[in-house]
C-alpha cells in the first residue's frame, strides 16, 4: 500500500480524544491547504531537463525548454499517486509541460516506454480495418473490467477512437488515440500514442490528458516528436535481416496492444488515467492539515 493510500485507511479509524479537547471542534482547514500539498508533492519530484539518455540508452531526448522530464520512479509515483492508476507499470520515464501542473484539472503527461519485441514488419499497413480492430478491443473490455474489479479498481471502457489510427510509412511512426472512460470518473480520459519503430523493437510515446485537452495534445506532440530519438544503430533503417529477429506480430497487433494483450490484467501497452487525481493527492494534505491542527490544539 502506498503512502497516499495508508493515510487514507488511517483517517477512516476513530481516534480517541481527550474529554476538554472533545467539547471544542477542530478548526476548519484553510482553503489554500490542498493547493500547498500539491504543490509539495509535486516539489519532492525530480525535474530534469536539457539532453536525457533513457534508462535503456535506446533513445535520447532533447528537451527544449517547454518541457521537463520524471524518471521511471517518479513516473510511477505521479501514476499512482497523484493519478489513481494500479501500481507496476514500467515505464522510462515521463515528459511533462512546465506550463500546467499535473495535478491541474487541465494537466497532461508523456510516458515513454520500450518494447524490445523485435523488428515490426509494416507490410500489413494498408491492409488493416480499424474499425473492426475497435469492437474486438472492445469486447476484451468485460473481461478485463472484472479483473479490473477483484482487485479494487473501477473498470475501464474502451469508448472509441478519438482519432483513427494512421501509419507514416516514410517516418515509420503510428499515430492513434482512444477515448477511455473509468467506472468512478465523470470526465473521459483521452490516451494519444504514438509508435515510433526501430530496428530491434518500438519506442511507445503515451499522452494521457483529458478528451478536452485533444487539440492541445495534436498541437504539442510534434514537439515532443522533434526531440526524441532513436539513438544511432537503433534506427528502423538499421535493421539487419539476417542478425535481428523479427517480431511475431504487425501494426495491428501493435494498435491492440501487441502479445501483451493476451497477458491478463492490465498488461495492454499504454493504458492509464488521470480521472482519480485531485483527490488522492490534494484531498490527502486537506485531511493531513486537519490533523496537523488537531494535534497543534491538543498540545495546547
Amino acid at each position: 500500500m502506498n503512502y497516499f493510500r495508508l493515510l487514507l485507511a488511517a483517517a477512516a479509524l476513530s481516534l480517541p480524544v481527550a474529554p476538554a479537547f472533545a467539547a471544542a471542534p477542530p478548526a476548519p482547514v484553510e482553503a489554500s491547504a490542498p493547493a500547498e500539498t500539491a504543490e509539495h508533492f509535486l516539489a519532492s519530484l525530480k525535474q530534469k531537463t536539457g539532453t536525457i539518455s533513457l534508462p535503456s540508452g535506446i533513445a535520447t531526448l532533447k528537451l527544449n525548454d517547454e518541457f521537463y522530464y520524471l524518471d521511471p520512479a517518479d513516473t510511477e509515483r505521479l501514476l499512482t499517486d497523484g493519478w489513481g492508476n494500479p501500481p507496476g507499470f514500467k515505464t522510462l520515464g515521463m515528459i511533462v509541460p512546465k506550463a500546467v501542473s499535473p495535478l491541474s484539472e487541465r494537466g497532461w503527461g508523456v510516458i515513454v516506454s520500450y518494447k524490445a519485441d523485435g523488428h515490426i514488419s509494416d507490410e500489413d499497413a494498408a491492409k488493416i480495418d480499424y474499425a473492426d480492430l475497435l469492437k474486438q478491443m472492445q469486447e476484451e473490455d468485460e473481461a478485463e473490467n472484472q479483473e479490473r474489479q477483484k482487485q479494487g479498481y473501477a473498470g475501464l471502457h474502451l469508448l472509441g477512437w478519438a482519432e483513427p489510427p494512421r501509419y507514416d510509412d516514410t517516418t515509420h511512426k503510428m499515430y492513434w488515440a482512444r477515448e477511455l472512460k473509468a467506472d468512478d470518473a465523470e470526465q473521459t480520459t483521452l490516451n494519444y500514442s504514438i509508435r515510433v519503430l526501430g530496428r530491434e523493437g518500438v519506442l511507445e510515446l503515451n499522452a494521457v490528458a483529458a478528451m478536452a485537452d485533444l487539440s492541445t495534445i495534436k498541437q504539442e506532440m510534434p514537439k515532443v516528436l522533434a526531440f526524441t530519438n532513436f539513438t544511432d544503430g537503433n534506427l528502423y533503417t538499421d535493421f539487419n535481416p539476417k542478425t535481428d529477429k523479427l517480431a511475431t506480430y504487425g501494426l495491428a497487433a501493435l494498435v491492440a496492444g501487441g502479445i501483451a494483450a493476451k497477458a491478463g490484467l492490465f498488461a495492454k501497452i499504454g493504458i492509464f488515467l488521470l480521472a482519480a487525481k485531485k483527490f488522492l493527492v490534494i484531498g490527502v494534505v486537506a485531511l493531513l492539515a486537519g490533523v496537523r491542527k488537531l494535534f497543534n490544539r491538543n498540545k495546547a
